[in-house]
């Protein structure tokens, strides 16, 4: 307890103190991110509720150049957002370094403290009690000298604990760095995607007004010329991560129709998970959960691959040939773990969930009571997360878990969550997936539209 409190209060008078003499404290620091944070966030909010209510408009070149106005608008303030979250990270990870450094530290002077006493000890070892007696004039002196030895000894137990103790707390610090700086750097990588799309929308912008020249009456007659057939569309590829290849755009529906009917979310916001799953991973490429990168496993070794080993002696697969997502690197630096399945991109540790793995004794095994997947689609085997029936299912299982209920708000918060939990929903920093799941989400309900010729 007193080495908690000791680095606590040495961390907190570093913190404490002034960067420079002008500069702002790390106290105002902190409250001016969050405050910057929290002014983001309601624009980001006006600026929803602004999209929404224009996608419920009739279709009109002034109504979808507001909605790219809206959507750029939007990409922006979340490449704010992120700027502001960025920079609490920054300051959270220097926090941490300074911890860590404190900790290694008086890591270094406790391992000088044991060697000394295990050399003190060593040399009390040397003689026997009958010696130190025979060598002493009087008792008193002889009973000294043993509660000397007995010292020597309750301190070097009391330095063995210390030094345990700091090992470990070290060990948590530097796990909690990692963390950081692997979010730290996933949010650099999305920032990039935002850029990208930002410029993609004000070429589309671009080339909307260079062909209607502001005519309504053109904006109608291109937007005609350009709609999909039902022929095109029966004949589309909906592409899936995870091995899981293309399948036509009926097949999806259809499965995604399938998933509704158990669940009652909409068949387009299920697409539209499943699509922006597959984009956001289309670079990550395959790994094997023995593969390493970074001179770490692919795949979180504690959380993760345990149950992926139970999947894998559950279904009968061969775990160490089965391909699972890359971690993605950004900058030459590895952003957190790899190791997703499947269609759905579950982790082994979100697929448990619903597919049954639970916890015995120390391991994870096949629970078929805790098989939710399996209890909706029946069947004689465990729900598999490379089956596409079964990973459409789950998708839309953990949407309505999150709250998808079919509205605007609704169904953009369970994008969120699915995203970025339940914790992470509410920050400003993630809002880009969830407005990029409600367009692919709006595209899915216009062709199929069109495909059930309404």
């Amino acid at each position: 307890m007193k080495r908690n409190l000791t680095v606590c209060l040495v961390l907190v008078a570093l913190l404490a103190a002034p960067l420079t003499t002008n500069a702002e404290t790390t106290a105002e620091r902190r409250e001016r991110l969050t405050r910057e944070l929290g002014e983001v966030e309601k624009q980001i909010v006006n600026q929803t509720r602004l999209v929404e209510s224009k996608r419920a408009e009739r279709q009109s070149l002034e109504r979808d150049l507001s909605i790219i106005e809206g959507e750029i608008k939007q990409a922006q303030l979340g490449i704010q957002a992120r700027a502001v979250a960025i920079e609490q990270l920054s300051d959270q990870i220097g926090e941490k370094e300074v911890v860590i450094s404190i900790l290694e530290e008086r890591l270094a002077k406790q391992q000088a403290s044991l060697a000394e006493l295990v050399r003190r000890s060593a040399i009390a070892e040397d003689y026997s009690l009958v010696e130190v007696m025979l060598s002493k004039s009087n008792f008193s002196e002889f009973f000294s000298e043993v509660a000397v030895y007995q010292d020597i000894k309750d301190s070097l137990n009391e330095s063995l604990k210390a030094l345990h103790g700091i090992r470990s707390d070290t060990l948590g610090e530097v796990d909690t760095l990692e963390t950081k700086q692997q979010t730290e750097a996933e949010m650099k990588y999305i920032q990039e995607l935002e850029r990208e799309q930002i410029e993609a929308k004000e070429k589309e912008k671009e080339v909307i007004l260079a062909e209607t020249k502001g005519e309504e009456a053109e904006y109608q007659r291109i937007l005609n010329d350009q709609k999909q057939t039902a022929a095109q569309l029966r004949n589309a590829l909906f592409e899936l991560a995870g091995g899981g290849g293309g399948i036509s755009l009926p097949q999806a529906i259809e499965l995604a129709k399938y998933a509704k009917s158990m669940t009652g979310v909409d068949v387009a916001l299920i697409l539209a998970i499943l699509e922006q799953e597959t984009n956001i991973g289309k670079n990550l490429g395959s790994c094997l959960f023995t593969d390493h990168s970074s001179n770490r496993p692919v795949m979180h070794p504690t959380r993760d691959e345990p149950v992926f080993l139970a999947i894998a002696d559950t279904l009968g697969f061969d775990p160490y040939t089965r391909t699972v997502s890359c971690p993605i690197y950004q900058g030459g630096s590895r952003v957190g773990w790899g190791g997703a399945m499947g269609p759905s991109q579950f982790i082994p540790s979100t697929w448990a969930l619903y597919g049954g793995m639970v916890q015995s004794g120390g391991g994870w095994v096949y629970s078929q009571s805790n098989d939710r997947i399996r209890a909706i689609n029946g069947g004689t085997g465990p729900a598999n997360p490379f089956n596409n029936r079964d990973a459409f299912l789950a998708t839309a299982l953990l949407l309505k878990d999150n709250g998808a209920n079919g509205t605007y708000a609704g169904d953009r918060l369970a994008a969120l969550r699915y995203y970025a939990g339940w914790g992470g929903a509410s920050n400003p920093a993630n809002a880009f997936y969830g407005d990029q799941v409600m367009n692919r989400k709006a595209k899915f309900e216009g062709q199929i539209k069109i495909l059930d010729g309404s």
